[in-house]
C-alpha cells in the first residue's frame, strides 16, 4: 500500500488506534493498580516463608505499569506526528492557505500527545505507590522474621 493511499484513513487511525491504545493502556494500569492493591489487604504474611517468594508474589505485574507509564507518551507522540502528517498532506493537496484549518489540524494531533501523558502521569504515581507499598511489606516481614528468630534463641 502506497503512502498516499494511507492518508485518508490516517485520521481514522489516529483517532481509533492510538487514542484507543492509550486508553487500553489506563485501563490496564487501573486495573493492575487496584489488583495490587487488594492483594496487598488481603496478604497474610505468615504464609511466607521465604523471603524471595514474597517478593515473587508482592511485585507480580507491576512491570506493566512501569511499562506503560515509560512508553504512554511516546504513543502520544506517534499519534501527533501522524497527525501533523495528516495535516501537511491536505495542505499540500489543497491550492489555498487556511489557517483555520492548518490550526485545528495542529490542535487534533496534539490531542494524541496530552492523552499520552494523561495516562503516563498517572501511571507513574501508581508505579511509585505500588513499589513503596512493596518495600514496605517487605521490610515488615524482615521484621516479623528478626522477632520470630528472637523469640526462638
Amino acid at each position: 500500500m502506497e503512502f498516499e493511499n494511507l492518508m485518508p484513513y490516517m485520521k481514522d487511525i489516529i483517532d481509533y488506534g492510538i487514542i484507543g491504545l492509550l486508553l487500553l493502556m489506563s485501563v490496564v494500569t487501573f486495573w493492575i493498580f487496584i489488583e495490587r492493591m487488594l492483594f496487598y489487604a488481603s496478604l497474610k504474611m505468615d504464609e511466607y516463608s521465604n523471603r524471595d517468594k514474597l517478593e515473587i508474589d508482592l511485585t507480580n505485574n507491576i512491570g506493566i505499569i512501569s511499562s506503560i507509564a515509560s512508553n504512554a507518551p511516546y504513543v502520544g507522540l506517534l499519534g501527533t506526528v501522524g497527525g501533523i502528517m495528516v495535516t501537511f498532506y491536505t495542505l499540500g493537496e489543497s491550492s489555498t492557505i487556511d489557517a483555520k484549518s492548518i490550526m485545528m489540524g495542529l490542535a487534533l494531533a496534539l490531542k494524541a500527545t496530552a492523552l499520552g501523558l494523561l495516562v503516563a502521569i498517572p501511571a507513574i504515581v501508581f508505579y511509585t505507590i505500588t513499589l513503596r507499598k512493596v518495600e514496605k511489606l517487605l521490610t515488615k516481614f524482615d521484621i516479623l522474621t528478626d522477632e520470630k528468630n528472637n523469640e526462638k534463641v
